[in-house]
Parts: structure tokens; C-alpha cells; sequence
């Protein structure tokens, strides 16, 4: 299939809401979506998928339990996108479901069986983009950056993609085409883990309980203490250090904050720590583009916009002609592509690596 420039990228983030898929053309060197597709997890599974982010009883054999009802997931995304190419598929590109990341220990590990997604499609699948990445000494991610330059770049103009997912991160495009990032954060990994807890919902919608709420001074103080904030990038993070009892512990030094207030200040969280970060990086910055979950959060993105001063403009990829929800899905049809294509993935700049490398491991169907 490599006379195809067709390719479907599968990206189930740290949210763990489901599996967002889009079907790509990289003809002639361009960037297009032909269709989109979600499959949101079954409630066992993505119980189970969130347990499995955490030390367990048999956790091997849950674990490759799980990764076999993932592939079934992924299966059913690309069967939807599938039926809509107006040609054969080169090859499904899957990012997997990340359930530890720990590049200072030299691994990172998704969830996955992309073995048994290619025998349920019948279509070439890559797979494991991130562990040739932390094996030549780099962070493992981000790894959009390098697609956001190709997808958002534009010569003489510098750009912030920000991606606010589960966890936060920046891709800074520079007017001169250098590229630079890092991951910020917490995106939307507290905020739906607070809602959870005392709404039972799975987001915030539009950020309106949190918008109910007031920021408390000394609680977000204390939060930006923690010093992954503080490093110096290349770095990465996840749900290995943002977590509920990360909070909880925080937490116990304010038992009367109302819950509404608690999430106000989640969200001026992850908007400090995302402007913080572009700030830091010291340039003129024209516009801000966000994508990810987070960007259908109003209330978050207004805030961010605050926190930048309010001379940036902010808003969505959409902007630019690709839907908040399909960056991210793309991103890593695209690092399928540059694989069959056996052209490197990362970007040094930003992960720490030594050098540039081809991302991904191929499962012929």
C-alpha cells in the first residue's frame, strides 16, 4: 500500500474517554482530513484502563486483557473510517493507551495490541512511537510538535499550539522555523478527576461549575510549588505525577474550600502553568492555538488568555482549518505516514534526544 496516501491515525489520550480516529490524505505533501470518527470506551474498560495507571494485584494479565478489548475499540473507529476512503488504506498509525511514562528510567509503556488490530482490519498497523524516542536518550514526548510545524507553521509568524488534553503541552513555531515545546502539566487530568468526584461527570462542560467557583490564592500557590513546574525543559509528565492523591495531599492544608472553589482554581492551574511556559520562552508571541479537550472549554481558554496578559489572541485550531478534536488523531496519522515513508518523527529540540529518529514499529496485516 505505499503507492497510498491514505492513513488513519487512532490517538485514546489521557482523558481515557474513548478513541478519537481520522481518516488522512498526505498527497503531494499536503495535510487533509477526509473524515472523523469517535468510539467512546465501554465503562468496564476504561475502568480498568484507568486502575492499570496505577501498581495492581495481576495487573500483566489485566493489562493484556485490556490492551485486547483497546484493539477491539480501535478496530470498530477504523472499520467507521474505513468504509469512507475512496481508496485503500496505507496503514493504521495508533498511538495506544499510555499507562506508565517514565523516560528518567528509560521507558515509556502503551497499552496496545497491535497485532490483533491488524488481524481484525486486514491493514498494515504501526505502532509503539514513543520507545525509539526515550531509547536515544529523550523524553518519549511530546511528538506533536513536529506535525504541529508542518500542519500550523507559517514563515515569519510565531505560533503557540497548545494541546490541552489530560495533561497540557506547547508547541512553540517559531517566525525563524525552529520549533520548541514541552509538556506544561496538568491539562484537563485534575479537572475531570474533581468533577468526578463530586459531580459524577466525566468534564467540566465549558468550564460552567469551575466558572462558579473563585480561585483561592494560597491553595494555587501551593499547587505551583510542585517543582516539576520549575524544571528546565526537555521534559515530559503524566498521569504518574498528576494525580488525585498528588491533590489530596495538597489538599489536606485547606479542608474548608468549597469543591466549586477547588475547581476554579484547577483550572487557573493548568492555565498558569501553560502560560507560564510560553512566557518562559521569552519571544513575541502572535497567536495562541489551542486543541485537545481543552479547547472547548471557554472558561479555561479565557482564563489562559488572562494569564498571557491579554495581548494574545486565543483560540482554537479551528482557526486554522483543523477541528480541536482531530489534531492529535492526525498528528500521529501523519507520524505513520513519515514512517512508511521511513522519515524521522521527533524532534530532538524538543524531546532531548540525540538525534532524529523514525518513530514506530510495523505489524504487516
Amino acid at each position: 500500500m505505499m503507492n497510498s496516501s491514505l492513513y488513519i491515525g487512532l490517538m485514546s489520550g489521557t482523558s481515557l474517554d474513548g478513541v478519537d480516529g481520522v481518516l488522512a490524505d498526505f498527497a503531494d505533501g499536503a495535510i487533509r482530513t477526509i473524515e472523523a470518527a469517535f468510539v467512546p470506551f465501554a465503562p468496564a474498560l476504561r475502568a480498568e484502563l484507568m486502575a492499570l495507571q496505577s501498581g495492581g494485584h495481576n495487573e500483566i494479565e489485566r493489562e493484556a486483557l485490556a490492551a485486547n478489548g483497546l484493539a477491539q475499540a480501535y478496530a470498530h473507529c477504523v472499520q467507521a473510517l474505513a468504509g469512507q476512503a475512496p481508496g485503500p488504506v496505507a496503514a493504521v498509525a495508533v498511538h495506544g493507551q499510555t499507562v506508565r511514562h517514565r523516560p528518567e528510567l528509560g521507558f515509556t509503556r502503551q497499552t496496545n495490541n497491535p497485532a490483533l488490530l491488524a488481524e481484525l482490519t486486514g491493514i498494515d498497523v504501526i505502532a509503539d512511537f514513543r520507545s525509539r524516542d526515550i531509547a536515544a536518550g529523550g523524553q518519549g514526548a511530546p511528538l506533536v510538535p513536529a506535525f504541529h510545524a508542518a500542519a500550523f507553521g507559517k514563515p515569519g509568524t510565531t505560533r503557540v499550539v497548545v494541546n490541552i488534553g489530560g495533561i497540557g503541552n506547547i508547541s512553540v513555531l517559531h517566525a525563524d522555523g525552529r520549533v520548541t515545546g514541552h509538556d506544561t502539566g496538568p491539562g484537563n487530568v485534575l479537572l475531570d478527576a474533581w468533577i468526578g468526584r463530586h459531580q459524577g461527570k466525566e468534564y467540566d462542560a465549558d468550564g460552567a461549575w469551575g466558572a462558579r467557583g473563585t480561585v483561592d490564592a494560597g491553595l494555587l500557590a501551593t499547587l505551583l510549588e510542585e517543582a516539576y513546574f520549575h524544571q528546565p525543559p526537555p521534559k515530559s509528565t503524566g498521569r504518574d505525577l498528576f494525580h488525585m492523591a498528588w491533590l489530596d495531599t495538597r489538599l489536606a492544608a485547606f479542608p474548608d474550600l468549597a469543591p466549586a472553589d477547588v475547581q476554579a482554581t484547577l483550572a487557573m492551574l493548568t492555565a498558569r502553568t501553560i502560560a507560564d511556559a510560553i512566557l518562559r520562552e521569552g519571544v513575541a508571541v502572535d497567536a495562541v492555538y489551542a486543541c485537545g479537550g481543552g479547547a472547548c472549554n471557554g472558561a479555561l481558554l479565557r482564563a489562559l488568555a488572562a494569564a498571557l496578559g491579554g495581548k494574545v489572541p486565543v483560540e482554537s485550531t479551528a482557526a486554522l482549518g483543523i477541528a480541536p478534536n482531530r489534531v492529535e488523531a492526525l498528528a500521529f496519522a501523519w507520524l505513520g505516514y513519515r514512517f512508511m515513508g521511513r522519515q524521522p518523527g521527533n524532534l530532538p529540540a524538543v524531546t532531548g534526544a540525540k538525534g532524529l529518529r523514525i518513530l514506530g514499529a510495523l505489524y504487516p496485516a
